[in-house]
């Protein structure tokens, strides 16, 4: 998994009844943009993360030439 800052992250919950968790990737600690990220969630909380496999990195758009 390859993440940028910028990207955002999507935590797929795994108990019913919970909502999915969504955030921005604020800092890339890892090489060549691998885990861990700290990220910053919608309720304004932040914290570092090495996503699992119910994450989804969404990439934001670069600039257009």
């Amino acid at each position: 998994m390859q993440a940028t800052v910028g990207d955002r992250v999507k935590i797929n919950s795994r108990v019913v009844g919970m909502k999915e968790q969504t955030g921005e990737i604020v800092e890339v600690r890892g090489p060549e943009g691998e885990p861990p990220y700290l990220v910053r969630f919608e309720d304004g909380h932040e914290g570092l993360i090495f996503p699992g496999p119910d994450a989804l990195i969404v990439r934001q758009p670069g600039p257009v030439d």
